[in-house]
């Protein structure tokens, strides 16, 4: 624990006691007499925490505590009492206490509330920190400091001015199109219209005229022509989103406008340059689906030019409270509502979260918790219960009550034991569960494939009952 500790008590016994006490104990700790000689060495001296005793002669602890409040936002107190009385613990509360410990003193304990003071008082100045960030320069939900986002931005800026065929990979709610348009915008062609198409969302014949447009009478409906997306993105980009999802009749079309460079429009019989640059995204592993014949492997080669792969929020954990804070601040300007940070114990509980759906499930809570907020920051009863109640997921490896060679077990077991574990955290959700340990769902029922005894207790998995009565089963 790094910090700087001062001790206030007017009985220079006691003081000097806490003090070297503290120190045994790693911490960096002073020691004053009074809590004029505080203030004084605050004005001077950099201090994080600040313990004292409630009862002195030229100043209550507690006013003591009220002063710092008002005149020291990072450095926190914590107040010392012989007196175990109801009126001392509100007036500590109210007084801006961090903490209020019990005389005698057991220096176990206050070594483990100063801890958790100096933990919390980096967290503070982290969020404060993160909101000077976002306040001085707007984010999108491709920034971050992590090494992961990084090497993903350095990407983009690498491939924005070329006309190269880029695939764009990674799980659901990773910003797979903000990556998208960033190239676009940082590309020579950010005057140009940029031109998104889900391929998942319509069927072939529909996607078919979506992309390449028709003629007049190519079927019922088409009553005059229309040029399609590829067309009408001249100069500019077209983005292909969930391209793993094509049909595989529009695959071999596809393949042909990219090999040639034309499109021909439904019912049509001459062929139409293009000019827009192709980009292409999926959250599904392509080189599995070509080898399980589902993607055609000439299409695969013809997109996958460069990859760019977006990663998983909980692989650029340090950048969820920068993400958070930019979220924040944007949907509070929206709904014209004062809301500016986060307390500390929310902002842990947003760390600790895995986020299996990634940036797009962390802006959908912080919109929530806006919404719901009743002050000017956002605290735990204003986060979602999902993120309140969850728990860190920790495996067991059992090695024997001797640690004995002959009762450890194999990587393959000790492998299969961990995906249920995951599987029993998510209550038996596999494509939760899936995620979570970055593999695919055929991936995952092979790892559950086990020759043991189904009576062990992390063996069987079974959904457990959502709260309204329903299996959690095997759901998105």
């Amino acid at each position: 624990m790094n910090g700087s500790i001062l001790v206030v008590d007017d009985d220079v016994d006691t003081a000097q006691l806490l003090r070297d006490g503290l120190r045994r104990r790693g911490l960096s700790v002073n020691s004053v007499h009074s809590a004029a000689a505080c203030l004084a060495r605050l004005e001077t001296d950099t201090v994080d925490v600040v313990v004292t005793d409630i009862y002195m002669t030229d100043m209550t602890g507690l006013e003591l505590c009220e002063q710092i409040r008002q005149r020291y936002a990072d450095v926190l107190s914590i107040v010392i009492t012989g007196q175990s009385t109801l009126e001392n613990a509100i007036g500590a509360i109210r007084a801006g206490a961090y903490d209020f410990i019990l005389k005698p003193i057991k220096l176990d304990t206050l070594s483990v509330a100063v801890g958790r003071a100096l933990a919390h008082l980096l967290l503070l100045r982290e969020l404060r920190h993160l909101r000077s960030v976002v306040e001085a320069e707007p984010l999108d939900g491709i920034a971050g400091t992590s090494p992961a986002i990084r090497e993903t931005i350095g990407m983009v800026e690498r491939v924005s001015s070329s006309d190269a065929t880029v695939l764009i990979t990674g799980e659901s709610g990773t910003g797979k199109e903000l990556v998208a348009r960033a190239i676009h915008r940082m590309s020579p062609r950010r005057a140009e219209p940029f031109v998104a198409v889900n391929c998942a969302a319509m069927p072939a014949p529909l996607l078919e005229s979506e992309l390449f447009g028709h003629v007049r009478g190519a079927f019922t409906d088409a009553k005059s022509a229309r040029a399609g997306l590829f067309v009408q993105a001249g100069a500019g980009t077209i983005f292909l989103d969930e391209i793993g999802e094509m049909p595989a009749e529009m695959q071999v079309k596809l393949l042909r406008v990219l090999q040639e460079h034309e499109v021909r429009p439904v019912g049509g019989d001459e062929d139409l340059p293009f000019h827009a640059r192709v980009l292409a995204a999926t959250n599904r592993n392509l080189e599995v689906e070509v080898e399980q014949r589902r993607f055609r492997e000439d299409l695969f080669y013809r997109i996958n030019v460069v990859t760019l792969h977006v990663p998983p929020l909980r692989a650029r954990s340090s950048d969820i409270l920068l993400l958070a804070q930019h979220f924040l601040r944007r949907i509070a300007h929206r709904i014209s509502k004062p809301v500016k940070g986060f307390s500390g114990p929310a902002a842990r509980m947003l760390l600790d979260y895995d986020w299996p759906g990634n940036v797009r499930e962390l802006e959908n809570c912080i919109e929530r918790a806006v919404a719901l907020c009743r002050l000017d920051e956002v605290t735990v009863d204003d986060l979602p219960a999902k993120v309140q109640d969850f728990h860190v997921t920790r495996i067991v490896i059992p090695t024997g009550p001797t640690g004995s060679p002959d009762a450890m077990i194999t990587m393959e077991e000790m492998e299969r034991r961990y995906v249920r574990q995951v599987l029993e955290a998510v209550r038996g959700n596999k494509t939760h569960a899936a995620r979570i340990l970055g593999i695919d769902r055929r991936s995952l029922y092979r790892r559950l494939e086990s020759p043991y005894d189904a009576s062990h207790p992390v063996a069987s998995v079974r959904p457990a009952a959502a709260a309204d009565g329903s299996s959690s089963g095997d759901t998105e």
